[in-house]
């Protein structure tokens, strides 16, 4: 699919749109696709498949993949800003918005700052940040740095660590869609600004105001972000339904998009 840049406050950032002119649903907003930390857009690519053709809008974050990098680190709000400008310049009034792990917070804040541009809200492997439970300090000393994005032996040996679940028990899962990881790669600027916006960042003291129906995602074997992190959303969000994916990883919507797509598609159809 190919993308373009989209210039958004100073920023190019880059994007790729599938069937947002129609696509399976006309009557459906496009699901606008938050990514993890570091992480490119490519990596969606497994389950933007799976979603068998419902229109998506993925991007890279500032500073990440082939979008520009800000001089400065910017905020959380000043983030779900951008994504807000992105909106307006792709001519969406309303999305449908789905984060996971850091972009679940860049969602939550976007739902929170601008909640007439979103519809419904998906928040996969994610927390609501400072005061969450927090995940396994090995896993989460591998997080410090973006290292697993340059090296492809260091990505293999720390990954099944890292991200636990299935890929801990068949490595082969990962190893398969490696390409994706190190087509576009984050800078080191680009990846502290992510992890400085995070910093100090939280959703509980305002998450009981969001208003849109929400679905929270989350494998019960990601070292990352242990499930309760899921079970404080869902019981905070009041109108929020919970999932557990039982020995999901801390990636199981690229792992097992064939299983979690139809969940997606599924709350998104839903009156």
């Amino acid at each position: 699919m190919p993308t373009r840049f989209v210039p958004v406050g100073g920023l190019r950032l880059r994007v790729v749109e599938s069937g947002v002119d129609g696509g399976v649903d006309g009557a459906a907003p496009p699901l606008l696709l938050c990514n993890g930390l570091g992480a490119s857009l490519e990596l969606w690519e497994p389950f933007r498949t799976a979603l068998g053709g419902w229109p998506t809008i993925a991007f890279d974050a500032p500073g990440v993949g082939a979008s520009d990098v800000p001089r400065c680190p910017p905020t959380m709000r000043g983030l779900a800003g951008a994504v807000a400008g992105l909106l307006d310049e792709l001519g969406v009034e309303e999305a449908d918005v789905l984060g996971v792990s850091w972009g679940g917070a860049l969602a939550q804040e976007l739902t929170r700052r601008h909640p007439d541009r979103v519809r419904r809200l998906i928040l996969a492997a994610t927390t609501p940040g400072w005061m969450a439970v927090p995940g396994d300090p090995a896993a989460l000393a591998v997080l410090a740095t973006p290292l697993r994005y340059w090296s492809r032996s260091y990505f293999e040996r720390v990954a099944p660590v890292l991200y636990g679940g299935e890929i801990r028990d068949d490595p082969s899962l990962l190893r398969r869609q490696e390409w994706l990881r190190f087509t576009h790669q984050v800078t080191a600027r680009g990846y502290a600004w992510q992890l400085l916006a995070a910093w100090g960042w939280t959703s509980l003291p305002w998450l009981h105001r969001l208003t849109q129906p929400t679905l929270v995602l989350a494998g019960d074997a990601d070292p990352i972000v242990p499930v309760v992190n899921a079970r404080l959303l869902a019981a905070r969000i009041p109108d929020a339904t919970l999932r557990v994916v039982t020995g999901g990883s801390h990636l199981f919507l690229l792992t097992r998009p064939g299983e979690l797509a139809p969940v997606v598609t599924g709350f998104l159809r839903a009156a």
